[in-house]
């Protein structure tokens, strides 16, 4: 079992950053990447970034390229989404995910099988 617990949600003006925190705990020495997803009110749940447990390798979605960040901690057994120059489409909440499937970088919600219970974000215009 992983256990996920994203924080650092809130409201921000556009233009505005913003920092998520992930807390991986648990069986993480099975899992193979750490992804941060979100879902629009009434939407499934999207892809944003993802980012291999050795921190090598990254991927990201078109639409945040360029404003988002992933990054990992090993030692506190985090996983940060940093976002800058937010926009109101980005109002979604947001959660982290985990895979010990042994896929690298899936960017399907199908592709994770442990997430956390998701952290707000509002942007106003």
């Amino acid at each position: 079992q992983v256990q996920l617990q994203e924080s650092g949600g809130g409201l921000v003006q556009a233009g505005e950053s913003l920092r998520l925190p992930c807390t991986v705990s648990g069986r993480t020495s099975g899992s193979s990447t750490l992804g941060w997803f979100r879902q629009f009110l009434g939407k499934e749940r999207i892809f944003v970034a993802s980012i291999t447990w050795s921190g090598a390798y990254i991927d990201y979605s078109d639409s945040v390229k360029g404003r988002f960040n992933i990054s990992r901690d090993s030692a506190k057994n985090a996983v940060y989404l940093q976002m800058n120059r937010l926009k109101p489409e980005d109002t979604a909440v947001y959660f982290c995910g985990a895979t010990t499937y042994g896929r690298w970088l899936p960017r399907s919600r199908t592709g994770y099988n442990y997430w956390g219970q998701g952290t707000q974000v509002t942007v106003s215009s």
